[in-house]
C-alpha cells in the first residue's frame, strides 16, 4: 500500500487492451516501468451494465463510429472476469499496485477476492444506491471519481458509503470531467477545495485533458491522487486511446509530479540546506564608502551598503551610524565595531 504521504498515481489502463490479454500484460509492465503506484482496470459484464437501447456517448461515436451499440462495443473490448487474477499476479510480480473499477454487482464479487488496496468506484456509478451499498458492506479504502456530479450527489455518496460502514478517513474524491478529451476550460481544478470540504480522507484528480499539464497542476493544489489514461498506442481502435498517454508521456507525468510532491515540501518557511551557502554572496554588510580614519564618526556619507554578507547586516544600520571608528577602514571594507 502506498505511503500516506505521497501522492498516489495511477495508471489507468481501463479497456485500452481491447480485449487482448497480451495487451494487458504490456499495460501492466508499461505502467511499472512508467513508476506509476497502480495499474488499473475496468471490469464488467457488458450484459449487467448496459442496456440494449443505451446509446453511444459523441466521443464514442467518434472514436468507434455509430454502427455497433454500445453494448456491441463493450463486449469488444472488455476481458472476462477470469482474466483479473492473472494480472493481479502478474502486478505482484512487477511491483506495482492492482486496481479494478467494477461496473456491475457480480464484478464486485470478483474482484472482492483480489485483495485490492482500494476500491474504485467509477463517476458514472455515484448515484447507484445498490452499487454504492455493496461496496460499503465489502469494507476497505475506497477512491470516488465526481464527474458529472454536483456536490450534493458527492456529499449524498459518501454519507451512503459512511453510513454502510466505510470510514469517512478511508474516502478519497477525485474531481473530474466526464468527457474525452476535456476542453481546458471544462476542467474547474478548483473545484478540488470543494470536494475537501465534506469531511474525507483526501481529494484528487481523475484527468481526461489531452496532455500532462493539468495533472501537474493538481498535483501541485494539493491532490493526493491522480489518475490518467494511458494506452500502449493511440492509433489503436476504441473509444479511450485518443484521450490517453502513450507510456513515454506516462513516463514523463510520473516524473513531474514526483517533482512536485518534492517541491511541496512541508509549508514551513525556513532556509533551504541548497540556499544557505548563498546568503554570504547574495545579502550585504555595511561597508566604507570612502577610507576612514580612526576616531571618524560613522555617518551615512561615509558608510555604505555592499555585497558580501559576512559582515554586519544592514538591518543594524541604524545602531552603527553616530558610532566612532576604532581603526582606519580603508575604501570597500568591512565595518566592525
Amino acid at each position: 500500500m502506498k505511503d500516506d504521504n505521497k501522492i498516489i498515481i495511477i495508471a489507468e489502463a481501463g479497456v485500452n487492451h481491447n480485449a487482448s490479454m497480451e495487451m494487458a500484460r504490456r499495460m501492466v509492465v508499461e505502467a511499472a516501468r512508467a513508476g506509476a503506484d497502480y495499474v488499473k482496470f475496468q471490469t464488467a459484464v457488458p450484459e449487467l451494465v448496459i442496456s440494449s437501447i443505451a446509446p453511444k456517448a459523441e466521443y464514442q461515436k467518434e472514436t468507434t463510429g455509430e454502427e455497433e451499440s454500445q453494448l456491441d462495443m463493450c463486449r469488444a473490448i472488455h476481458l472476462p472476469l477470469s482474466a483479473y487474477p492473472e494480472l493481479a499476479e502478474l502486478c505482484r510480480e512487477v511491483g506495482i499496485g492492482f486496481m479494478s473499477t467494477p461496473f456491475d454487482l457480480v464484478s464486485i464479487d470478483s474482484l472482492a477476492e483480489l485483495g485490492m488496496d482500494y476500491w474504485k468506484i467509477p463517476s458514472g456509478e455515484i448515484t447507484n444506491l445498490p452499487y454504492l451499498r455493496k461496496i460499503a458492506g465489502i469494507g476497505g479504502k475506497v477512491i470516488l471519481s465526481t464527474g458529472m456530479s454536483t456536490i450534493d450527489e458527492v456529499s449524498a455518496a459518501v454519507d451512503i458509503l459512511a453510513e454502510g460502514g466505510i470510514d469517512r478517513k478511508d474516502i478519497f474524491l477525485l474531481h473530474c470531467t466526464t468527457q474525452y478529451p476535456t476542453p481546458y476550460s471544462d476542467v474547474n481544478l478548483l473545484a478540488m477545495e470543494s470536494l475537501r470540504r465534506l469531511d474525507v480522507g483526501g481529494v484528487g484528480y481523475s484527468d481526461h485533458t489531452l496532455g500532462i499539464e493539468v495533472p501537474i497542476a493538481a498535483a501541485a493544489l494539493g491532490a493526493k491522487v491522480i489518475e490518467k489514461h494511458f494506452t500502449l498506442d493511440k492509433s489503436l481502435p476504441g473509444p479511450d486511446h485518443r484521450a490517453s498517454l502513450d507510456p513515454a508521456e506516462l513516463t514523463a507525468m510520473v516524473k513531474a509530479v514526483r517533482n512536485i510532491e518534492l517541491a511541496l515540501g512541508d509549508g514551513e518557511k525556513r532556509v533551504a540546506e541548497s540556499e544557505r551557502p548563498n546568503i554570504e554572496v547574495a545579502r550585504k554588510s555595511i561597508v566604507a564608502s570612502r577610507p576612514i580614519a580612526a576616531g571618524e564618526i560613522f555617518t551615512e556619507e561615509n558608510i555604505t551598503v555592499k555585497r558580501p554578507g559576512n559582515g554586519i547586516s544592514p538591518m543594524k544600520w541604524d545602531s552603527v551610524i553616530g558610532q566612532r571608528a576604532k581603526k582606519d577602514f580603508p575604501y570597500d571594507s568591512l565595518i566592525e565595531l
